[in-house]
């Protein structure tokens, strides 16, 4: 009979079984969460990068907005589906409108950098049901009461 004799040691098993680290462009949740939305925004893409050049003003209004619900302990819920996601937001519950209703989105890192009208769509997928009276040439000849 012969023994096979594993290499590896516990810690190493153990360390390729935990999870990875969230990185964006080499940086952690953390040194991203101290960068300023300016210097943040030179990581980003050049479309994305001047949507929130653009938009300082008005991401600095939702995140402080943003503080005071979660303070009060309210729902944060926005119409404004064009603002781009900042890891100053990353773990917040926002609803988002998407026409109809608002719907909840848990933000996490790997949303960095995208819009918030992402994660709700505005279409649902069309169901259909029977065919309705006068739909067919053969449901056309009964009487509709």
């Amino acid at each position: 009979m012969v023994k096979i004799k594993f290499n590896m040691a516990r810690e190493d098993i153990d360390a390729n079984l935990r999870k990875k680290e969230f990185t964006y462009r080499g940086k952690t949740l953390s040194e991203l969460k101290e960068l300023d939305i300016r210097e943040f925004a030179k990581l980003l893409k050049s479309n994305e990068r001047r949507t929130i050049m653009r938009q300082y003003d008005k991401l600095q209004k939702f995140i402080s907005r943003c503080n005071k619900k979660i303070g009060k302990t309210k729902l944060i819920r926005t119409h404004q589906r064009d603002l781009i996601i900042i890891p100053q937001l990353v773990g917040l519950r926002v609803s988002v409108y998407d026409g109809r209703t608002f719907v909840p989105v848990d933000i996490n890192g790997e949303m960095i950098g995208h819009r918030l009208g992402e994660f709700a769509p505005t279409r649902t997928r069309v169901k259909h049901g029977a065919a309705g009276i006068g739909a067919t040439k053969s449901s056309s000849a009964q009487a509709v009461k």
